[in-house]
């Protein structure tokens, strides 16, 4: 049955997988941008991100988030909470202010693995208890800040987000110059786990996640194999015929990033149970498969 979905974040990487994968299925794609326009096939109207006019949509994905790749300053972090906990908790409002026949049925929002903090061999997965740091408690507000929706009659999903390897994603294309360049590194210790995932994978597990109807509450985005840094490097350093023999310092990661070269250095041991549990099939479940598909021409 098609349904009328809106995209917060479209014209964003992911966002802009999302709305093709939508359109291409016959849904309707809303997205909402601060200019109120954008150029991302498949969208049918657009909406201005802020006035939160959610009225005719079936449902609603908010990707939106302001990079945390960056130092962690004062007026970052602020904008790092505006752009999830804000933003969340005006989709909230927005909701309230609907009478029940006209409100979205279900609500995917963007949440990141960082949920967990820095844990170790420690494999975890949805029921795993929060971890420390600031990127854990931003994961908790901005999760926390979509409460009260259940009792609008919303079904809400948050997708704890890994690293998305896509072609025209930061993180693929920033990894894909460095290697191809020699200037491949592992680091730190390397011994840190990498959750993540293949874009197509995410896009499908965010439809899935829509509409799955038992689907509720935390699940985490990421492949059913994580790997550790040091692996990481070595198997990307193979798929792209590179040799990888360097390795980044924790104290230069700190001095270059600051708080974010710490995140570096830590990991997660993160695993999809919930999707797996509800019988999503990944498309790409191990590094190698990813890899095979962004290294193909």
């Amino acid at each position: 049955m098609k349904k009328r979905i809106g995209v917060i974040g479209v014209t964003g990487f992911v966002g802009r997988y999302l709305a093709a994968a939508l359109a291409g299925r016959g849904d309707e794609v809303v997205g909402f941008s601060r200019s109120g326009a954008g150029e991302v096939p498949g969208v049918l109207e657009w909406r201005r991100s802020g006035d939160w006019d959610l009225s005719g949509l079936d449902g609603i994905i908010n990707l939106a988030g302001e990079r945390v790749d960056q130092r962690w300053t004062a007026s970052n972090r602020k904008k790092f909470e505006q752009s999830r906990v804000g933003v969340a908790g005006d989709i909230v409002a927005a909701l309230g202010a609907m009478d029940f026949p006209a409100r979205p049925k279900v609500w995917v929002n963007a949440s990141a693995v960082g949920f967990y903090g820095d844990r170790g061999d420690e494999v975890l997965d949805e029921g795993s208890p929060r971890g420390e740091g600031y990127l854990a408690q931003l994961c908790v507000d901005w999760e926390a800040a979509t409460s009260g929706v259940a009792a609008l009659g919303v079904r809400c999903v948050m997708v704890r987000i890994g690293m998305v390897l896509g072609r025209g994603g930061m993180a693929w294309d920033r990894l894909r110059m460095v290697f191809k360049l020699g200037a491949g590194a592992r680091l730190g210790s390397g011994k840190q786990w990498m959750p993540w995932i293949h874009v197509e994978d995410l896009v499908a597990g965010i439809l899935f996640s829509l509409d799955n109807q038992t689907i509720l509450g935390p699940v985490n985005g990421v492949s059913p194999a994580p790997e550790t840094n040091r692996d990481f490097t070595k198997k990307l350093a193979l798929a792209l015929r590179r040799p990888a023999p360097w390795v980044a310092p924790a104290f230069v990661l700190r001095a270059i990033f600051g708080e974010f070269g710490d995140f570096l250095l830590g990991g997660q041991r993160v695993m999809p149970r919930v999707w797996q549990e509800a019988g999503f099939v990944f498309r790409y479940p191990t590094l190698e498969q990813a890899l095979e598909e962004l290294c193909r021409k």
